[in-house]
């Protein structure tokens, strides 16, 4: 699998408006993008440290994944995602490997990128997004 680096760490927030304070008032980050996207039935914004990104996720939906994890777990990492060259590729690699896949090809993911997520149950239990241009 030819990763990059770490594109994102996602984490799971009730409102973003709230956690928006920690990261901007504490932290000294900038939000410099919100995006809504209704396929994922979440809100998302992003800050940037470096070259990695934090995206908050706030469910718009009580039955969306991330309202369950919040649910189940409460606020917190949600996953990691791996920049990859092509993330169908990945996925099919990480399948060959014995690895469980949430998503079978890529789908439309926020800032336009094409993202896949594997199981964490063949993860060591972390939820992980692999995502392309």
């Amino acid at each position: 699998m030819n990763l990059t680096h770490i594109e994102h760490i996602g984490i799971a927030v009730k409102s973003i408006e709230e956690s928006k304070l920690y990261y901007e008032n504490v932290l000294g980050l900038t939000c410099y993008a919100t995006e809504t996207v209704v396929e994922q039935k979440v809100k998302t914004a992003f800050f940037k440290i470096g070259e990695t990104k934090i995206e908050l996720l706030e469910p718009t939906d009580p039955e969306s994944p991330v309202a369950k994890f919040i649910e189940k777990r409460g606020e917190g990492i949600h996953h990691i995602a791996f920049a990859g060259d092509n993330v169908d590729n990945c996925l099919h690699e990480a399948e060959s490997k014995g690895i469980t896949l949430i998503d079978k090809q890529s789908r439309a993911g926020a800032e336009g990128l094409r993202i896949g997520f594997l199981h964490p149950k063949s993860t060591g239990g972390v939820l992980t997004e692999i995502c392309s241009k």
